[in-house]
């Protein structure tokens, strides 16, 4: 079976408002704030930035999409062009033709559409550009914002997960898997 070096190479897409793109060094201070902010810190333990030496190394690292392994759009409001929140397609298995979308969004962009209009774009994008059949999103049972993202999006609850992950309150909670398959109905329709 043939490998491949880079699955994706990093690219900007812009979609109403809001421009997607990869991560870069100005993007550190946000980075900074986001990472610190307690519903991010909960829901994605691994999220990293909140010291400025890691904020750096994870802006380098994204900034070429982890070599081309994954790809972790920046979300920005298009005029201010600030930071507003990320989305990452992971897990890109293009002989399975799949992958798992994972976001989070900055606390002074909540509320506005942001994860919405950020994981509707990249699924489609993926389904596109990637060609994948089809895109996965996995959250604790708990963190109900992200339920309402998924069904927004598009994405069927498939089922739940007991006891799967451990988050940042260093306990292991039930998951809700969904997922969204190319042919799926786009969401709203």
């Amino acid at each position: 079976m043939e490998t491949l070096d880079r699955v994706v190479e990093p690219t900007e897409i812009v979609a109403g408002r809001y421009q997607l793109r990869p991560p870069s060094l100005r993007d550190v201070p946000d980075m900074m704030e986001l990472s610190r902010d307690p519903e991010v810190v909960l829901w994605n333990p691994l999220a990293s930035g909140a010291d400025e030496e890691t904020a750096r190394a994870w802006a380098e690292r994204w900034a070429d999409w982890d070599g081309g392994q994954s790809a972790q759009f920046g979300v920005y409001e298009a005029v201010e062009g600030r930071l507003l929140g990320l989305v990452s397609l992971h897990k890109i298995d293009l002989l399975l033709s799949s992958a798992e979308l994972g976001y989070r969004v900055a606390p002074w962009a909540r509320g506005r559409g942001v994860a919405t209009t950020a994981v509707r774009t990249v699924t489609e994008w993926a389904f596109g550009a990637l060609e994948l059949t089809r895109v996965q999103l996995i959250h604790a049972v708990e963190n109900v914002a992200s339920c309402r993202v998924a069904d927004k999006c598009g994405f069927l609850h498939e089922g739940t997960t007991r006891s799967s992950y451990r988050y940042g309150d260093n306990k292991l909670h039930d998951e809700h898997i969904h997922g969204r398959l190319v042919g799926d109905p786009a969401p709203g329709r």
